[in-house]
């Protein structure tokens, strides 16, 4: 950070002056002084002068007003009229809308900004002379005339007494000299920031995180402190006040500038007696000090975090909505940005095309496997690309103080240790790069040394954070690094120079500086030093001198010396060119030689081939998240400025001379296309072998086989980038073909689709094709697929239609597409995939079978759960694994005891007869659960149904199998013989229905007897004997007994209990409870049956039963009955009537 005095403005009539309030909005600065002085100014706002554009310091006044008197009125309220006592000091909350006014007998006025008073209240006893708000406006502080600080809320409640750290050991009377809280509106720079500063007059500094801050930052200023304040984003605290100097009587007025963390940023001499207060301007460039009866302003030059690589600027700032920094990547070619949110970030770096960011290491972030060795890091150093993509973070132990960067390398400095790694980039390097590369990665890619360490070069450097931990008389405060050189200044003025990348001290050298910033030219052998105060010196490397004493000594200092300085850069081609800023003036040097100066303040980011590029960052960083190409600015240096003049005014042969005399390759380009432009052929090749442009040299040689002096023309033209121009002198020449190529060159396919439609030939036909192609993809690249598709459809690019077709999601001009193809096209197979992706199977399949892939149709059946077809395919190109596929996915299903999806999976690839054993078999588990029956029943009808399928398969292939005359009856008698072979191993084929019917009666029994049809219900109850192997013989004869008893058939009911009392499967405890019930039963009633000739037929049972209605239980006896097509089942024909579906399988009834 570096600061110079600007401006002087006197104040008339030489009246003291008293304080001084910038205000951070409007640019109007406010001063009070002796006798009620008011004084109102503001300095010029930004010109659009575009030689001042961006210069940090306008200092011409635009406003210059005395005010005398208020005008308007105040409410009365809020009106300092108690003439007991004055105004000591006064705050505004952070939103602007409360102000805290205190008087010096304890007096405090509350109010809001129309001047309504909120609350007042008077603080016995205490005098009062500062107050300031929190940023959420519910404590304030109260300072008192005695030292002592006070906490309240916000209505004026006494808290407590803040503690004062920086007071300890201070004897005395002292007094308060500022309190400044920043209200964190432009953001922090890191979170948990520092932000509330308080000083005393005796120098004792302390700053805190928030007011009950147990261990606040401490500072010592060393001087009589009159005022403090923070810049606009709380980043830097400026103290003022008057330092005693031993050499001189007087005291010297001095600006102390600081970090919120306590680090000592700088020292600002300001002239004249007495400094009363400072003020800073809105966006941190300059500071108005109060002195005497002067106005003294200042300009900063700002430290930001900013880098330059590959067209890029990167630059970082606070938002007040995140507690992280905002890294923009700013493309300054195609005007992007790519915005990176980085914690704690300490530094920026660049070099070449990459980036490296410094920051803390977040303390939740778990760290990588590989970097193990450095656990516990509390650093990173994070490469970047220039679009800020993270490429390769390094966790370190060390706090990246200074960091240095070459094409290989990354080089980070505590106060006492150097740390180098090695990165990698994917990046192509030459092979003596790539040799050193390879020589070092075997010796480690990391390394550290203490700066007080004599390394050879060999392996010294171990990778041990021990040595960053041991002290040192001498820290380090700045570090510079070349591909072949490393640098490194301490605070005693040592400069150590080092090898590189194999770290050994060659050379140590003594200078009379503290050096801030230091830069080697680009073959190493000068360094730039910018010490602290902003001297600019310079140093050979390498030159030998015989010093005082007669010794030979190695280095000397340059005799050139700049003060004021604040930024510089060396060129990149050339090592004695260099470019630096002074103040707001760039100059340019050559061999120590300066050119006349460019008024500017941006920052140098680039000198190369003699243009400087600068980044006006003051300006970018007033709306960081707009930057303008406005604010990028390119000089060139005299040499190229002279000899531009040179060949416009006098010609090229002068000019030719002058280059020769200061050669340089971008001079001897200028006077190459300056040639070409004249068509002077032997110039501009002798001028292109200068530079070593072989493509130059190649196209002067093109040029010089031309024999038409327009066609000439016109190539030079193309070759300056003036392509309109270019094609109309070929069409006039009438050469559309050239005028293709031209277009064609430059990938403009839209033209070249227009001039192919202005002429005719057969071999425009191929290129037509080759324009519509491209065309369509451009359309394609930015996911245009219409468009596209119209163009590819003329082009006839059948698989970049494919493409936009599955990308519009148009499956049916897929399927067009897939039917137009002949038989086994390359681009079937894809397509194909492209339909089993979105579960299209049919298609799928089709396509699969249209370029003879059967193998992949039937996988892609397996893959959809289409097994029906899948079955269908293996048995029609006789592929016999699909069983073996489908009995492995099955088994692999019931293992994971998933039986009802391997029953839909055999029933979906028409395995019924598996499907229903599956069924049946799940039907009987339920059964023996004893879960609800109709469920039971529900899960027997599936088994049946799925057993019915089974039948039906049988026939039908029966039936396809037997050809000619053959009647239906012949072939279905057939099919039924070969099922009764294949199915002999189960028998539940032949009766499938039984367990349907089973529990079918035995809840329409129940229904029955609920609903008082008591002689039916025992009608049907009497058809449940027949099923005891599939319901337990103790429900069904306890059902049969109650639906007995209830139609007083107890001769029936008689023969149950019997049967009841004889079952083994019933406990002794059980039967006697059955035999006392029946001797209950059978005491009060005879056991014979009343109506004994209707049950008969059903009692006696038999081979010549009548068929039972599956409606009501009851046996059909007449010829008029109804048979379900699906079950075979009977129903009395005046019953059917009632139902629309079978009353057992649920199949409805036509």
């Amino acid at each position: 950070m570096f600061f110079y005095l600007s401006k002087k403005i006197a104040v008339p009539n030489n009246v003291k002056l008293k304080c001084i309030s910038w205000n951070k909005d409007q640019g109007f600065i406010a001063c009070g002084g002796e006798d009620g002085l008011l004084k109102v100014l503001r300095l010029e706002t930004q010109t659009d002068d575009s030689k001042l554009r961006g210069l940090a310091a306008p200092s011409n006044l635009s406003m210059n007003q005395n005010l005398e008197g208020h005008s308007g009125s105040w409410y009365e309220e809020m009106i300092n009229n108690r003439n007991k006592s004055v105004v000591r000091s006064m705050s505004w909350n952070a939103d602007g809308q409360k102000i805290c006014i205190v008087y010096e007998d304890g007096a405090v006025i509350v109010g809001s900004v129309d001047g309504n008073r909120i609350w007042g209240k008077d603080l016995k006893g205490i005098q009062l002379c500062h107050v300031t708000w929190s940023a959420d406006s519910k404590i304030l502080l109260f300072g008192m005339a005695n030292g002592e600080i006070h906490i309240y809320d916000n209505q004026g409640n006494f808290i407590m007494k803040m503690k004062l750290n920086c007071l300890v050991n201070v004897t005395g009377a002292i007094s308060i000299a500022g309190i400044h809280w920043y209200h964190g509106t432009e953001g922090y720079v890191e979170p948990d920031c520092p932000c509330l500063a308080i000083c005393f007059d005796n120098g004792r500094c302390q700053i805190m995180r928030h007011e009950n801050d147990q261990n606040p930052v401490l500072i010592d200023t060393g001087m009589y402190v009159v005022g403090i304040q923070w810049n606009h984003i709380g980043s830097v605290l400026a103290v003022a006040g008057s330092q005693k100097v031993v050499t001189q009587d007087k005291d010297v007025n001095i600006v102390q500038f600081y970090t919120p963390f306590g680090e000592h940023l700088g020292t600002l001499k300001v002239p004249g007696k007495q400094m009363c207060s400072l003020s800073w301007e809105g966006g941190g460039l300059k500071i108005a000090l109060a002195v005497d009866s002067f106005i003294y302003f200042a300009n900063i030059r700002p430290d930001y975090k900013w880098g330059y690589c590959s067209n890029t600027v990167v630059y970082a700032y606070t938002r007040p909505d995140r507690p992280e920094y905002c890294v923009v990547f700013w493309d300054t070619k195609n005007n992007e940005k790519y915005v990176k949110y980085v914690k704690s970030l300490i530094s920026i770096t660049t070099c070449g095309d990459f980036c490296i960011l410094a920051t803390k290491a977040d303390e939740n972030h778990p760290q990588e496997e590989n970097e193990m060795e450095t656990f516990g890091a509390t650093f990173v150093l994070v490469l970047c690309n220039s679009i800020g993509t993270p490429l390769d973070p390094k966790y370190i132990d060390l706090v990246p103080l200074f960091v240095a960067m070459t094409k290989t390398h990354v080089i980070a400095a505590s106060k006492e240790a150097l740390y180098t790694w090695q990165y990698r980039v994917a990046k192509k390097l030459t092979a003596l790069e790539i040799n050193q590369i390879t020589r070092s990665r075997k010796e480690g890619r990391e390394r550290i040394y203490h700066v007080d360490d004599v390394p050879s070069g060999s392996v010294d450097g171990v990778f041990d954070y021990s040595k960053a931990i041991q002290g040192t008389r001498d820290p380090i405060c700045a570090i510079t690094a070349s591909d072949k050189t490393l640098i490194v200044g301490r605070e005693s003025g040592v400069i150590q120079r080092y090898s590189f990348p194999n770290v050994a001290l060659i050379q140590k050298y003594s200078l009379d500086c503290r050096a801030c910033q230091l830069s080697l030219n680009c073959n190493s052998s000068r360094l730039a030093i910018i010490d602290i105060a902003g001297v600019l010196t310079f140093f050979d490397l390498d030159t030998r001198v015989t010093d005082s004493t007669g010794q030979q000594v190695v280095g000397e200092l340059l005799k050139l010396e700049r003060k004021d300085v604040w930024d510089m850069k060396w060129a990149k081609d050339n090592p004695d060119l260099f470019a630096m800023m002074e103040k707001t003036r760039m100059y340019v040097f050559r061999n120590l030689d300066p050119e006349e100066p460019i008024q500017t303040s941006g920052y140098i980011c680039n000198f190369e081939d003699l243009e400087i590029k600068s980044v006006l960052l003051d300006e970018i960083l007033k709306n960081p998240e707009h930057p303008s190409k406005d604010y990028i600015m390119n000089f060139e240096i005299r040499s190229l400025r002279d000899s531009r003049a040179l060949i416009e005014k006098v010609g090229i042969e002068d000019a030719s001379q002058f280059i020769e005399d200061n050669p340089h390759p971008r001079l001897w380009r200028l006077l190459a296309e300056a040639a070409l432009q004249k068509l002077d052929l032997y110039t501009a090749q002798q001028a292109f072998v200068r530079c070593k442009d072989y493509q130059g040299i190649k196209f002067v040689k093109r040029l010089g086989n031309l024999q038409s002096e327009s066609m000439k023309q016109a190539e030079v033209i193309a070759y300056f980038g003036r392509f309109e121009e270019a094609e109309r002198m070929y069409l006039d020449m009438d050469r559309r073909d050239l005028a293709i190529g031209l277009r064609l060159k430059l990938g403009d396919w839209f033209r070249v689709l227009q001039l192919l439609k202005t002429g005719s030939g057969d071999a425009d036909d191929s290129l037509l094709e080759q324009a519509h192609n491209a065309i369509g993809d451009y359309f394609a690249d930015r996911q245009k697929w219409m468009n596209a598709v119209q163009y590819y459809v003329k082009g006839r690019n059948q698989e970049r239609l494919a493409e936009c077709y599955y990308m519009l999601e148009d499956y049916e001009g897929l399927e067009n597409l897939a039917n137009s193809l002949p038989e086994n096209h390359k681009l079937l197979p894809e397509i194909a995939q492209m339909f089993v992706r979105v579960g299209m199977c049919e298609q799928a399949v089709s396509a699969f079978l249209k370029c003879n892939q059967p193998k992949a149709a039937v996988d892609t059946c397996v893959h959809l759960n289409q097994w029906n077809k899948a079955v269908e395919l293996a048995k029609s190109h006789s592929m016999k694994e699909i069983g073996s596929l489908l009995a492995r996915y099955a088994s692999h299903l019931l293992e994971k005891n998933k039986t009802l999806d391997a029953i839909e999976l055999y029933r979906k690839a028409s395995y019924f007869f598996d499907a229903a054993k599956l069924m049946y078999k799940i039907a009987d588990e339920e059964a023996k659960k004893r879960t609800k029956p109709l469920r039971v029943k529900k899960l027997y009808v599936l088994s049946a149904l799925l057993i019915e399928q089974y039948h039906e398969q049988m026939k039908n292939a029966q039936r396809g199998k037997v050809k000619g005359k053959n009647s239906e009856a012949t072939s279905a008698l057939a099919g039924l013989l070969e099922e009764e072979v294949l199915s002999t191993t189960s028998r539940f084929t032949d009766n499938a229905w039984r367990g349907a019917e089973a529990y079918h009666f035995f809840i329409l029994a129940q229904r029955q007897l609920y609903e008082g049809y008591v002689d039916t219900a025992l009608k049907t109850a009497l058809h449940l004997r027949d099923y005891e192997d599939i319901i337990p013989s103790v429900e069904i004869y306890s059902l049969l007994a109650l639906c007995a008893c209830a139609s007083r058939a107890f001769g029936t009911c008689s023969k149950a209990f019997i049967k009841l009392e004889s079952l083994e499967t019933l406990s002794a405890e059980q039967k006697q409870q059955y035999e006392d019930l029946a001797l209950e039963i059978f005491t009060k009633h005879t056991p014979k049956d009343n109506r004994k000739s209707e049950l008969n037929s059903l009692l006696e049972g038999g081979e010549g039963k009548l068929p039972t209605c599956i409606a009501t239980g009851s046996p059909i006896i007449e010829y008029q009955f109804w048979v379900c097509k699906v079950c075979k089942h009977y129903v009395l024909a005046q019953e059917i009537s009632n139902y629309n579906f079978c009353p057992l399988c649920h199949s409805s009834v036509e």
